[in-house]
């Protein structure tokens, strides 16, 4: 197929229908012009409420270093694991820590005054600026050699649906938070459409079995093949999707105030199913960025199925001396370290559509927290790990710094799209430009 084609063209030539284009755009041999050049992915991974330093970060630094207990799950990809310690949130202002570290995580800019009221003596309202993940995908965005269906994503497990500080961390803008979708019919219904609730779940391929046959006999044998793997899973989460119907796919809506808490025992499905999709939507060029929010600063989730009964914020308020809470408390960094590994194992495991190696050699996944500490409710040495080969880092490595401003590791991320920015967030942090030694 010509070089030129364009997608337009292609759906014109074949008489093909719109609901067929999910399954076109990644397709190698129809050279779309966001085929040319290698891509990078970005995923930034959201769990809450501090971590237990000594179970967390390695003792060494360099590449001779060894995983300590929260983080065991990515012993399977050391090689390709980044671990920042003593970046911090320097931004200050109105806002108690759990609402400035959440609203500031990936802007980098002050809370504006609001009167949303935390734990400190100054209410706040929505973060003053954009968020890494927005400006990265508006940069993207511009030029249609990145240019992509959707251009980011924003997935959740288990986040409240009321909205404010403490439950949004994506911004498009100054006061204007992005709400990320926890449902996985939602996000599905979002990359495939057809979905109007799961009780009636409707396929999305039966409607368009003749377009794909269309295609299969218009595209490469690696084309068909690919196709054939999208299509397969899409009919296989059809499937999960109406099996799991069956058993309601809710979420919790965490209260702030102790002792007013709902559990959900379905967060290991829907973690599951919501990176399922994910992976599937970076092999399909539906996006190069991505967020995944578990719960929400100050979350109160009840992990049962690890056989803890107090909500997660509850036990990160007790002293270091509790011990029985201490190990609770890695319990749960570890859990979230699993569904970090579990990304990365379904990224490594899936070929680059049109390129070399797999997913997981193009995308990076930071994972990271709104509190160094829970009990503390410091700001400092606030937990970034990274790992994936895409954004051409330098990993392999346990790197400390000397408390710097975690809007260097921002600008890093733009700078590590090509997209050279001078300042993000507050300038006032950014004097030094993006993090040392990174790549």
């Amino acid at each position: 197929m010509a070089k030129t084609t364009h997608r337009r063209e292609f759906l014109r030539d074949l008489g093909i229908g719109a609901g067929a284009v999910p399954f076109l755009l990644n397709l190698p041999s129809l050279a779309f012009a966001n085929q040319q050049t290698r891509k990078k992915r970005l995923v930034l991974m959201f769990s809450p409420n501090g971590v237990i330093p000594g179970a967390f970060w390695p003792d060494a630094e360099g590449k001779d270093f060894a995983l300590k207990e929260s983080l065991k799950p990515l012993d399977p990809f050391k090689s390709k694991t980044l671990i920042l310690h003593g970046v911090c949130d320097k931004v200050r202002g109105d806002g108690d820590n759990h609402m400035r570290g959440m609203g500031c995580l990936l802007t980098g800019s002050e809370l504006f005054p609001g009167n949303i009221q935390g734990g400190s003596d100054t209410p706040a309202g929505w973060s003053s600026g954009l968020s890494i993940d927005q400006e990265i995908k508006n940069f993207l965005q511009k030029d249609p050699a990145t240019r992509t269906r959707f251009g980011s994503l924003e997935m959740g497990v288990m986040v409240p649906e009321r909205a404010d500080t403490w439950t949004r961390w994506v911004y498009a803008g100054p006061n204007k938070p992005l709400a990320p979708i926890d449902n996985p019919y939602r996000t599905f219904s979002k990359l495939y459409g057809r979905v109007k609730d799961q009780e009636n779940l409707k396929s999305v391929l039966d409607d368009i079995q003749a377009d794909l046959g269309k295609i299969r006999s218009a595209v490469s044998a690696e084309d068909r093949q690919i196709l054939e793997e999208h299509a397969t899973f899409v009919r296989e989460m059809e499937q999960e999707l109406q099996a799991s119907s069956k058993d309601p796919v809710g979420h919790a809506v965490p209260e702030l105030e102790p002792g007013v808490k709902e559990d959900n025992d379905n967060m290991p499905k829907i973690s599951k199913m919501q990176i399922e999709l994910m992976v599937q939507s970076f092999a399909a060029d539906f996006a190069r960025v991505a967020t995944l929010q578990y719960t929400n600063s100050v979350g109160m989730a009840r992990m049962k199925w690890l056989g803890i009964s107090e909500g997660h914020h509850e036990l990160s308020h007790n002293p270091d001396s509790d011990k029985a809470s201490v190990e609770k408390l890695i319990k749960i960094n570890t859990w979230f370290c699993e569904q970090m590994a579990y990304l990365a194992k379904r990224l490594s495991e899936t070929p680059e559509p049109g390129g070399g190696g797999s997913l997981l050699d193009n995308t990076t996944i930071l994972w990271t927290n709104e509190l160094g500490k829970g009990n503390s409710h410091t700001l400092e040495d606030i937990p970034f790990v990274l790992v994936g080969n895409g954004l051409g880092f330098q990993m392999g490595r346990s790197v400390k710094y000397k408390k710097l401003p975690h809007n260097r590791l921002l600008m890093s991320l733009a700078h590590a799209f090509d997209h050279r920015v001078k300042t993000f967030g507050n300038p006032d942090f950014c004097g030094d430009g993006p993090l040392p030694g990174l790549v």
